[in-house]
């Protein structure tokens, strides 16, 4: 396996969020396809040519993360980005901009597409086990850590959007958003798709114990013209219940890990990799139009086309 060489870039992210340090770095070095390398250079490019990386895994502040993904592109590198790609739609359509001007592979970090059951689910739906889909129903919650002040909609809500969206390809017409019982923790979302299928998300964090957070539900059930189908996506893994509280431990590898797996090739074979710009940009309208609902109380449209 070839290996290339990683920079990992910035560490911030939502209130007290390091994805850089929690999940990326650990998944990069136990992964047999990239090495890690580290440079105190000030600038992305100071630090490409000291250090000859081929990849940057772009972790930083969500309101300066779009220019720092730029920068990468520019100084020659693949990019795996954290999510959200960037704040608004213009800084996601400027970084796919430069990514098809480049060449260059810039993945968002929605890892939770790259899941055994999801992957096997997207499977199963393109090869017609359950005839043509009309509605999904799922839920994305997660038990305890620590509540994101901009609200678990933006901080989650991607994930959910995203995975329905690589499922059955179907991209978001409407959005119509209703807030749960703590509207900063928990949302429903009731989305319309093309062709007549629609989704109800819901999404949000859980009162749970701060020690052993953790994925509380993450399952869909799609509802087809010839069937139905559960996917609980939180599989294969077995829940593991301490003193301390309940966790879940992976058999085989996790998303994140999967995730490398699908950037090391997109990387080393120049074919598209399975999450872009326009992946990050779609989820982005969604969750922004389901801001702008919660806000007017009414359905919102999406009528601007994807990158």
């Amino acid at each position: 396996m070839r290996t290339l060489k990683v920079l990992p870039w910035g560490s911030g992210g939502f209130g007290t969020q390091d994805h850089q340090h929690d999940m990326y770095l650990p998944a990069f070095r136990a992964h047999a396809g990239f090495e890690v390398v580290e440079s105190d250079r000030p600038d992305i490019s100071g630090a490409v040519r000291a250090t000859g990386a081929e990849v940057v895994c772009v972790c930083a502040p969500p309101e300066e993360r779009a220019d720092r993904v730029v920068e990468a592109l520019r100084a020659g590198c693949h990019v795996l980005a954290d999510k959200p790609l960037a704040l608004d739609a213009a800084g996601v359509e400027a970084i796919a901009a430069v990514a098809a001007e480049t060449g260059l592979v810039c993945m968002p970090a929605h890892h939770h597409r790259f899941g055994a059951a999801v992957q096997a689910a997207k499977g199963a739906l393109a090869s017609g086990r359950v005839g043509l889909p009309w509605n999904v129903q799922a839920d994305f919650l997660v038990d305890g850590g620590d509540p994101c002040p901009d609200g678990e909609l933006v901080n989650f809500g991607l994930y959910p959007v995203d995975v329905v969206r690589a499922l059955t390809g179907q991209a978001v017409r409407r959005v119509h958003a209703v807030p749960g019982r703590e509207r900063s923790r928990f949302t429903v979302l009731l989305l319309d798709h093309e062709h007549g299928m629609t989704s109800t998300i819901t999404v949000g964090r859980l009162r749970g114990t701060v020690d052993a957070p953790g994925m509380a539900l993450h399952r869909y059930r799609i509802s087809g013209s010839g069937g139905v189908m559960d996917v609980d996506a939180a599989k294969p893994g077995a829940s593991v219940r301490t003193v301390t509280g309940s966790r879940t431990a992976w058999h085989g590898p996790g998303t994140v890990d999967r995730m490398l797996t699908a950037l090391h090739t997109a990387v080393v074979t120049g074919r598209p990799p399975e999450a872009g710009p326009a992946d990050a940009l779609a989820a982005l309208r969604v969750t922004d139009a389901a801001a702008r609902s919660l806000a007017l109380g009414t359905p919102v449209p999406i009528d601007s086309p994807e990158v």
